[in-house]
């Protein structure tokens, strides 16, 4: 009897049942895919990559958030994965430390409203690309080394395997059954890339990602079902995916393990802070001692451990850590995130409005951020990177010292974010965007997706067509369009990112 193959023990589960409470937990990823690329639709980039759909021309038949007319499945996919991606809020796994749901709930949404899937459906599509997505991701974590190796490659896990999470998704969105979806993941396993030099020397091209792993999926999925057919072996096979990209340390018999009885996709980790998620245990910390009544002025001194791997990321070089000079530097900086706790954020504690240039630049933040060092605490390795702790010690001027550890991230399953969490960040990031009858009309149609016929889909994707940035389908001047730096290049601000992030090596990505 032939062994079965990985995408074929994939394939059954992502067309096969699924828990209900895992299922009823996929509305809360759609708010939050949503409220996020409703924000990040104000972006130059984001403008650039709608522009570019809207040459292509083809069949309209799915909704991208922002653009007012339908788009090819495939195309709207794209679109909604780079806005899901743009802006570091959105969702991320531990330990394998991809976001699976950029890419996976864009890919689900765009093929159900194309083919008149159900409600229930989606959300089930969304729940099998998550979890294809991240047990790939698993099978590149090395638990000796405490790392992905896909990061240590250089290598985007997010978009890698978010692609075949993609093709999982719209498969069952489709109905394409066992086979179908098998063969559709193994159709995008020879599309799946992504690299991180970006995170390193600057760049926007990792803000697309997400879209191309989205479309991917679509593609590869609608491919499959007119009988294209990709290797069996795809993912484990000697030229397969896993071994192509990480050689020897591949690790296939975790993608499988527990499969049908664990479920990854209940694990993955909600951002609460739009920012790079090695800084949130400090932001955390430092917002503890906000409310035991420290005040910024009283700081002598300060030091944030973290993780030692997670230094690189968040703390070095220290000198530019302490002086971010746009808000996307500023996202990836420890000495900032504590500084903007303690200064007093907005959001759930620190917002997007935290993480503008001129909030970067900000003296009493400069002052603050130079008084604060980071530190690699090897005692943290024993939690790393199930978790992202942190250790914040402060000097006051007083002479008192004054601690507070965090050791479990919020927004995961130890400290998850609550309904009203997650509603407050839904319309912190359509503020503005959104008019509040719509906002909340979204935030109702979302949470009864479950019991939603094709109609309520097509109703749901058709206003978020009409949510946005109004220029988002504006041509972008000559001057931006040929790669000039804009009038505001951080998230916040809605211009392009910066040349230099300077986030230190590849694993830079959560």
């Amino acid at each position: 009897m032939t062994a079965e193959t990985v995408l074929g023990a994939l394939g059954r589960m992502a067309a096969g049942p699924m828990p209900a409470e895992l299922l009823a937990a996929m509305g809360n990823r759609v708010l939050d895919i949503a409220g996020i690329a409703v924000r990040a639709t104000a972006l130059d980039t984001s403008r650039a990559v709608a522009g570019f759909v809207l040459d292509q021309g083809g069949r309209p038949v799915s909704s991208a958030v922002g653009v007012p007319e339908k788009l090819p499945a495939a195309e709207a996919a794209f679109v909604n994965g780079v806005l899901a991606h743009s802006l570091d809020f959105d969702d991320t796994h531990l330990p394998s430390i991809l976001h699976p749901s950029a890419s996976v709930a864009p890919a689900a949404l765009a093929t159900a409203e194309s083919v008149g899937a159900s409600g229930a459906e989606t959300l089930a599509a969304i729940a099998a690309g998550i979890e294809v997505c991240v047990r790939l991701g698993m099978g590149g974590f090395d638990p000796d080394a405490r790392q992905s190796v896909f990061f240590e490659r250089g290598q985007h896990a997010t978009s890698i395997c978010g692609a075949v999470g993609s093709a999982a998704a719209s498969a069952r969105a489709r109905g394409a059954g066992a086979g179908g979806t098998a063969e559709a993941m193994a159709v995008a396993c020879s599309m799946a890339s992504g690299i991180l030099e970006t995170n390193r020397t600057g760049g926007t091209a990792k803000r697309l990602h997400c879209g191309w792993a989205a479309r991917v999926g679509v593609v590869a999925a609608d491919l499959a079902g007119r009988g294209l057919t990709g290797a069996p072996t795809a993912a484990e096979g000697r030229f397969g995916l896993l071994r192509a990209f990480l050689g020897d340390e591949a690790r296939i018999d975790a993608v499988t393990d527990g499969l049908g009885h664990r479920w990854h996709a209940a694990e993955v980790f909600y951002k609460p802070y739009p920012a790079n998620h090695f800084t949130h245990a400090g932001i955390d910390a430092a917002l503890a001692l906000r409310d035991r009544g420290l005040r910024p002025e009283e700081v002598a001194s300060a030091t944030l451990a973290v993780a030692p791997p997670t230094v690189r990321t968040i703390g070095e070089p220290i000198e530019a850590k302490r002086a971010p000079r746009t808000g996307y530097e500023a996202q990836f900086s420890g000495p900032y995130a504590v500084a903007a706790a303690l200064c007093g954020g907005g959001g759930l504690g620190v917002g997007l409005d935290d993480f503008t240039d001129e909030e970067a630049r900000q003296p009493r933040r400069r002052e603050l951020m130079a008084r604060i060092e980071v530190v690699g605490d090897p005692a943290l390795l024993k939690i790393y990177p199930y978790q992202f702790p942190a250790v914040l010690t402060v000097d006051t001027v007083d002479g008192l010292r004054l601690v507070e550890e965090r050791r479990t991230n919020r927004g995961g399953p130890e400290r998850p974010l609550t309904p009203a969490d997650l509603a407050a960040k839904f319309a912190a990031n359509t503020d503005g965007l959104c008019p509040p009858a719509r906002r909340d009309e979204l935030a109702e149609r979302i949470a009864a997706l479950g019991a939603a016929d094709a109609d309520g889909v097509a109703a749901l994707m058709a206003r978020l067509r009409r949510s946005g940035d109004p220029q988002m389908c504006t041509p972008l001047p000559k001057s931006l369009a040929a790669g000039a730096p804009g009038p505001g290049s951080s998230p916040a601000a809605g211009g392009p990112q910066p040349g230099s992030p300077v986030t230190g090596g590849p694993g830079t990505g959560p």
